[in-house]
């Protein structure tokens, strides 16, 4: 495997999951100071879709940019399409439940969904930018 490419998804990993543990440390603080309402999600198993999504789409980018692919605008795209279909059928079972408190689990859930993606954005942008 290329080492340029090993190189750039241990960083990513580091960051990734940096920024996890330490959203994932302010949103538990703040749920269990500010609410007491029951979630149909644990907060751990939205942070873990979340890294999981955003290491699938950047791992993929990586190793697209890696073998000399240069459309790596058109598998983003996909990967977002993707995340997003996986999203939905995350989200389903809370969706068709008749669960009494749906907003909290709403806000748990894409509050931390733009934040992984603004991140991802911003880690795929050296690919969009850097001519190959």
């Amino acid at each position: 495997m290329n080492e340029v490419f090993k190189k750039r998804q241990l960083s990513f990993l580091l960051k990734l999951g940096l920024l996890s543990i330490i959203l994932f440390g302010v949103h538990v603080y703040l749920y269990h100071s500010f609410s007491q309402k029951p979630l149909f999600f644990p907060i751990w198993q939205v942070y873990c879709f979340h890294f999981c999504t955003v290491l699938l789409i950047f791992s993929v980018i990586n190793y697209k940019y890696a073998n000399g692919t240069t459309m790596i605008f058109n598998h983003f795209m996909v990967g977002t399409l993707l995340k997003m279909i996986l999203s939905f059928l995350f989200l389903l079972p809370f969706l068709l439940s008749d669960f009494e408190f749906k907003k909290p689990d709403v806000i748990n859930f894409f509050i931390p969904y733009f934040v992984f993606l603004a991140f991802e954005v911003y880690s795929v942008n050296f690919f969009l930018n850097k001519p190959q």
